[in-house]
């Protein structure tokens, strides 16, 4: 497993830290891979009542390696990376409670997954961003589903097509963040909530949570594919190539013309 992900157990409560802070927590193919096994592990482990999952007090994740990301779909009809995918299906289905604590830049993936977390606790220095069209893609995780559901049609279209950063009052506005606290407390208050659901038994919970989700799981799931199959044809279009070798480049895109 990448020393990129931390763990650590506290009674029932397990808690994964995203463990990248030289790259603001920008995911990579191998800490999708080790996230989906520890998901994998604490579904199974009857000690883990309560999984949180946290960043630093200054970043939770800068969404995708957008180098680690090219280089994982840079072979001629290679598709969507089997890892992201397999995490994202892994969290969407994850039985038990998922508290999240987001301090600092959310940034793609990095908010979609919070879409699966049943709380999130946000540092008032929290900033939230889906730039998917800004580097020629579409959005991920189910969010095409999910995001109208929680913010409505239009703030979620304004989010997306924009790809606008907004920051934590309009988050919790928006139903995706339960409390926002200040940054040095968000980890305290996170833990305590997540110490407080893991002392309820443990049956009701997953019941009470399988319920929640038992009408919206199935079409998730096959949201994510429908998806994936969009961003593998994005990803073979000019906007999209222009986007990356910008980003690899360092300079702005032109999509002019595109």
């Amino acid at each position: 497993m990448t020393h990129d992900i931390l763990s650590h157990q506290e009674g029932a409560v397990l808690t994964l830290t995203l463990h990248r802070p030289e790259k603001k927590n920008a995911f990579t193919q191998a800490m999708y891979q080790s996230l989906t096994e520890r998901l994998r592990q604490a579904a199974q482990d009857a000690s883990v009542r309560v999984l949180v999952i946290q960043g630093q007090i200054h970043c939770f994740s800068a969404g995708n390696d957008i180098a680690d990301f090219v280089a994982s779909t840079e072979q001629p009809g290679s598709g969507l990376p089997d890892a992201t995918f397999a995490f994202m299906k892994e969290l969407a289905q994850f039985p038990k409670p998922l508290v999240a604590i987001v301090c600092g830049p959310c940034v793609g993936i990095g908010t979609t997954l919070l879409l699966h977390c049943d709380l999130v606790v946000a540092g008032d220095n929290a900033v939230f961003a889906l730039p998917f069209v800004n580097i020629g893609l579409c959005l991920e995780a189910g969010s095409s589903l999910l995001l109208p559901a929680l913010m409505g049609y239009h703030r979620a279209a304004e989010a997306l097509l924009l790809g606008e950063p907004f920051f934590a009052e309009a988050a919790m506005d928006a139903g995706l963040v339960n409390r926002i606290v200040p940054p040095d407390e968000a980890n305290g208050i996170g833990q305590a909530l997540a110490q407080k659901i893991a002392a309820k038994p443990l049956e009701p919970l997953l019941a009470t949570k399988r319920l929640l989700k038992a009408d919206q799981l199935p079409e998730v799931l096959r949201r994510i594919d429908a998806e994936a199959e969009e961003l593998v044809r994005l990803l073979q279009q000019p906007a999209a190539k222009e986007a990356f070798r910008a980003f690899l480049e360092k300079r702005k895109p032109d999509f002019s013309g595109l």
